[in-house]
């Protein structure tokens, strides 16, 4: 599977290349500790499963016909994510950087616009 949504924490990890392959952009997100100028202690994220998981297959296979043969992974953290943890990775390889880099931005706005996932900060007290 290309993607995962879980509360899981995402590891940091990077796997061997494969044949053709000579670059990794990998973004992570992480929760900062203000939204709107006010203390945050973290984000509670939360999603309409079925469709975001459709959502995602599609946005993958999108990726892949318009932009030609890549390798990505994305994981989106579920529930409660404290500040300062990441709260998503997206990981893209290609063979070559230029690309890497515009697919990983691309995917990263593309999941922000059409993936279902809300999250509403938890303020500290």
């Amino acid at each position: 599977m290309s993607f995962v949504l879980s509360s899981d924490p995402i590891p940091d990890k990077t796997s061997a290349f494969a044949a053709g392959e000579g670059a990794e952009v990998r973004f992570l997100g992480v929760v900062r500790g203000s939204e709107d100028g006010r203390t945050i202690s973290g984000i509670d994220y939360s999603v309409y499963q079925p469709m975001a998981e459709k959502m995602l297959q599609e946005l993958i296979e999108s990726g892949r016909a318009g932009h030609g043969p890549h390798d990505v992974f994305i994981q989106h953290r579920l529930g409660f994510v404290a500040s300062e943890d990441v709260s998503i990775v997206i990981q893209v390889r290609t063979r070559h950087s230029a690309e890497a880099f515009d697919l990983c931005r691309w995917y990263l706005k593309e999941i922000k616009t059409r993936v279902p996932i809300w999250k509403r900060p938890v303020f500290a007290p």
